[in-house]
């Protein structure tokens, strides 16, 4: 099963931009399609942005849209979250997430799961 581990968060001002990348082990990556999800405090976690198994379709959470970029480089088993504009409410922590659903881009039914990296927007 895909291992994954997020990395790239850190601390930026409101109106920079953080991209952040994940990279997965074992599995087949291209089986999976994948997804950036959010939690900030007192919240539940939400899907901020979602691509298919090869790269050609995305999905994004309307708060990112126009702002977040969602890619992926099977070659290289990598997914990336280019983050621009970036607001205070977009201060949480990112988990990186696969799913077996390939058939369309899934909003729910992710069964793998990195460790999440946080990112703090200050105002």
């Amino acid at each position: 099963q895909v291992q994954l581990v997020e990395s790239g968060g850190g601390l930026v001002q409101a109106g920079g931009s953080l991209r952040l990348s994940c990279t997965a082990s074992r599995g087949t990556f291209s089986r999976y399609s994948l997804g950036w999800f959010r939690q900030a405090p007192g919240k539940e976690r939400e899907l901020a942005a979602a691509i298919s198994w090869n790269g050609m379709s995305t999905d994004y959470a309307d708060s990112v849209k126009g702002r977040f970029t969602i890619s992926r480089d099977n070659a290289k088993n990598m997914v990336y979250l280019q983050m621009n504009s970036l607001k205070p409410e977009d201060t949480a922590v990112y988990y990186c997430a696969a799913s077996t659903i390939v058939s369309r881009i899934p909003r729910s039914g992710y069964g793998y799961w990195g460790q999440g990296t946080q990112v703090t927007v200050s105002s």
